[in-house]
C-alpha cells in the first residue's frame, strides 16, 4: 500500500480508549503522526497517552476529554481543537455503540443511539470543516458499519424513533444516515469546488472487544456476540480500513465511498438516496442551529 506521509499530520480520533479506535491510534503515532486521541474518561484517556508516547518514541501524542453524548461538549471540545492547532488533516469519527433496550434520552433530550451515533460527528465535522479546509490533504474518516443494511427500518420523518424504538433498529438508522450525511457532504465540498478535503465511511467488521459491555441489552444478544467471537476481527484489524483511509495515496482524492476492508463497496440502494440525504441533513441541521442558540457560552 502507498501511503502519503502520515508524519507530522495531524489526526483526531474519537472513542480512541478501547477497541478499533485504540489500535487505530497506536498505529497512526508508530507512523509518525501527530494524534490527538479523545476518550470520556480523562484518567483511561491519560493512561492510554502515555502507553502510546513509550510504544511510538515521539511526545506528539495529544489528549482531549468531552462526553459526546452532550452536544454542548461536542462544542467545546471543537472549540478546544480550533483555538489549540493551527491545523487538522483527518478527523476520525470513530466513537459510537449500542444502546439499551428501552429508549433513552440525554439531558438535552435526544435519543442516545442518534446522539453518539450521528449529530455528535455531525457537529464536530461541522465545526471543524474549516480547519480541516487548510489540509493539502483533509479527510474525514466516519466510522459506519454493515448494520446499515441488515438492522435500519428508518422513518425519514421520525430520526430520534420517538415513536417505534427498538435498540437494532435505532443503531441500523443511525450509521445509516451517518453514511447518507457523509455522501451529502462530500457531494457539497466537490459541488463548491473544495476538492482537497474526502469524506468516506467505513464498515470496520465484526470486532471481538466491549463493544456490548454496559449497553443494557438483553442476555440473549450478548450470548450471540460471546458464540461469534472466535470469527471475529481482533482491534488491529477491524482498525485496518482505518488506516487505509487515513494514510493510502490510493484514496487521496476519493470521497462519498463507503469501505469494507480497504475496499470500496456499495452502499444497501433501499434507502440510498438524495433526498434521504436531505432530509437527514436537514434534520441534523435543525438540531445543531437549536444547540447554538440555547448555549449560554455563545
Amino acid at each position: 500500500m502507498s501511503e502519503t506521509n502520515p508524519a507530522r499530520r495531524v489526526i483526531l480520533i474519537t472513542g480512541a480508549t478501547s477497541g478499533i479506535g485504540r489500535a487505530a491510534a497506536f498505529a497512526l503515532a508508530k507512523k509518525g503522526a501527530h494524534v490527538i486521541i479523545h476518550g470520556r474518561d480523562e484518567v483511561k484517556t491519560d493512561q492510554l497517552r502515555r502507553e502510546i508516547i513509550v510504544a511510538c518514541g515521539h511526545l506528539q501524542v495529544d489528549t482531549i476529554v468531552a462526553d459526546l453524548f452532550l452536544l454542548t461538549e461536542v462544542r467545546k471540545m471543537a472549540d478546544h481543537i480550533n483555538e489549540r492547532y493551527k491545523n487538522l488533516d483527518v478527523l476520525i469519527n470513530n466513537a459510537g455503540g449500542l444502546m439499551g433496550t428501552e429508549r433513552e434520552e440525554t439531558p438535552e433530550g435526544h435519543e442516545k443511539t442518534v446522539a453518539l451515533n450521528l449529530f455528535a460527528p455531525f457537529l464536530l465535522t461541522e465545526l471543524l470543516l474549516e480547519k480541516l479546509k487548510k489540509s493539502n490533504d483533509g479527510r474525514i474518516i466516519n466510522v459506519s458499519s454493515v448494520a446499515h443494511k441488515h438492522l435500519a427500518k428508518p422513518d425519514f420523518y421520525d430520526i430520534e424513533n420517538k415513536k417505534n424504538y427498538s435498540v437494532s433498529k435505532a443503531y441500523g438508522d443511525a450509521k445509516l444516515f451517518l453514511i447518507l450525511i457523509s455522501q451529502k457532504l462530500s457531494r457539497d465540498l466537490r459541488t463548491a469546488g473544495i476538492t482537497n478535503v474526502t469524506v468516506n465511511t467505513l464498515h470496520p467488521g465484526l470486532v471481538a472487544s466491549n463493544f456490548l459491555g454496559g449497553s443494557g441489552l438483553s442476555s440473549w444478544v450478548k450470548f450471540i456476540s460471546k458464540i461469534s467471537v472466535p470469527f471475529s476481527k481482533t482491534s488491529a484489524q477491524g482498525a485496518a480500513t482505518i488506516i487505509y483511509l487515513a494514510t493510502s495515496n490510493e484514496v487521496r482524492g476519493v470521497s462519498g465511498k463507503y469501505f469494507d476492508n480497504s475496499r470500496p463497496v456499495k452502499v444497501s440502494a433501499r434507502y440510498n438516496a438524495v433526498e434521504n440525504e436531505n432530509l437527514v441533513r436537514d434534520y441534523c441541521e435543525k438540531v445543531a442551529v437549536s444547540l447554538l442558540q440555547n448555549d449560554p457560552d455563545k
